[in-house]
């Protein structure tokens, strides 16, 4: 049997990760300096105006260790949930499918609460800030693990990794509009109002933006995708997917999982692990560095994320073609090692005293445009074929599940790494701690995935070329 790629369904999946990236984008962008200006403030005991006017650079650095509490219990949350909710939607049956209701109540909560973020902010409400933030991430993750294992529901296992780069390339698109939303609304401009008056409208718009388009995209996954339906007509292609996926040991979900497939779960798990250290790491924080250590406005970092998505689009676009030719694990490696090599450079960027903001910005170093391009192509290699690689060692009963297992080793690094990277910055009072901590734990993670993950390539699968594989979207 022949296997096809559906790429105009596959695309249409890929609304629920334009959801995603887009609210994501949005509250790393926001967040962690809304926290940091919020927290600062109420530690020294004056207002926005005269801390303008008084705070020093360790100030800022001081309360990061508090920044990443905050940011990591909302990923300690989603540690638990994750995993309960992909269990929970494997063995859901309802008339729309068994992933589209957690996806439709956790968007329309989710979406509801997002906005309410700023305006506690706005208020000076620490306490209503956090409910928000904790609120939208619970449901965040009711929507998430099963809107990301939908995409293996439907698509034979030897197609995953291309219909993965077509949903990652729609994510991006996501996460691009949340950047330009970055560039129009300018939260140096609200941060550093020297006239105290604070335009609420600056931070609240691109909440109230990405919670819209969070709902209409998953209204476009509903109408668009019958999960039952969908599932009935491929039963056969993915039978075939399952005789041709790339493990070691064949799945049989009525015997223990075999020690060479648990091994190479371990292994990719424990590799992901260090590389979402160092991802979130940067995400979390990068914001900070750029604002608070090289000085510049905010919309400098939107524009890097923007340059760093240009080329993960392109990267998840090859990503597919690569692993074909090379296999998954060199693919991950790879990846692994260019982003190592970009984060290594970024330790000796620095501060260019080249004033170009009304505010006294600085311009942006030119090197860290050339670090996030490599950044977002080589991680895109690395993401496009790592979710891939986990699912294939289950069977179609238990995708939620093992979902779960891959965003729950993502949530863990991501519930350390900010406490441990605020410590570091509390510890050292050095903004360069955190390239350092970013670039270990890249090289570290490629380690374990170059020495415990074996490279076992597919079957050769004839894929559908031209207008054919269009396909049909029902």
């Amino acid at each position: 049997m022949e296997l096809k790629l559906n790429y105009k369904r596959t695309a249409l999946i890929g609304f629920a990760f334009f959801g995603i990236l887009l609210l994501w984008q949005v509250y790393d962008t926001w967040c962690p300096t809304l926290l940091t200006d919020l927290f600062a403030r109420k530690i020294s005991g004056v207002n926005a105006v005269v801390f303008k006017q008084t705070a020093k650079p360790e100030d800022l650095l001081k309360v990061q260790w508090l920044v990443g509490i905050v940011m990591a219990c909302d990923n300690l949350a989603a540690l638990i949930l994750l995993p309960v909710f992909g269990t929970l939607s494997d063995r859901t049956k309802t008339p729309i499918g068994k992933r589209m209701p957690y996806i439709l109540v956790g968007t329309f909560v989710a979406a509801t609460a997002f906005p309410f973020i700023p305006l506690f902010f706005h208020n000076d409400n620490v306490v209503g800030m956090i409910i928000m933030m904790g609120l939208v991430l619970m449901f965040m993750m009711m929507y998430r693990n099963p809107a990301v294992a939908l995409m293996p529901d439907i698509t034979p296992k030897p197609l995953r990794a291309k219909a993965n780069g077509i949903i990652n390339i729609m994510g991006y698109f996501g996460g691009a509009f949340a950047t330009v939303l970055g560039l129009v609304f300018l939260l140096t401009d609200y941060i550093n109002a020297t006239d105290g008056v604070k335009k609420l409208y600056l931070i609240e718009i691109p909440f109230v933006v990405a919670s819209v388009l969070m709902v209409i995209s998953a209204l476009v996954l509903f109408f668009t995708i019958k999960e039952n339906k969908i599932t009935e007509e491929m039963k056969e292609e993915l039978e075939e997917g399952e005789r041709q996926a790339a493990i070691e040991t064949p799945v049989d979900d009525n015997k223990p999982m075999p020690k060479e497939n648990r091994n190479m779960l371990i292994a990719i798990l424990a590799a992901e692990f260090l590389w979402f250290m160092a991802d979130n790491g940067i995400g979390t924080y990068l914001g900070n560095y750029a604002i608070y250590y090289l000085k510049t406005a905010s919309n400098a970092t939107s524009t890097l994320v923007i340059i760093g998505g240009v080329a993960s689009v392109i990267g998840f676009a090859i990503a597919g073609i690569i692993a074909d030719k090379i296999g998954r694990k060199w693919t991950i490696v790879s990846g692994l090692c260019i982003t190592t090599i970009a984060i290594f450079i970024m330790i000796f960027v620095g501060p260019t005293n080249n004033i170009v903001g009304k505010n006294g910005e600085y311009a942006l170093p030119t090197m860290l445009y050339l670090v996030w391009a490599i950044k977002g192509f080589g991680m895109a290699l690395v993401h496009n074929c790592s979710f891939p690689m986990v699912v294939e060692l289950c069977s179609s009963k238990k995708i939620g599940k093992f979902t779960g297992f891959y965003y729950a080793s993502s949530m863990s690094a991501q519930t350390v790494t900010p406490i441990l990277i605020g410590a570091i910055f509390r510890a050292t009072l050095q903004w360069k701690a955190l390239p350092v901590y970013a670039t270990t734990a890249y090289a570290l993670s490629m380690v374990i995935f170059f020495l415990f993950v074996k490279n076992i390539k597919a079957k050769k699968v004839g894929n559908v070329k031209g207008l054919e594989a269009l396909g049909d979207a029902d």
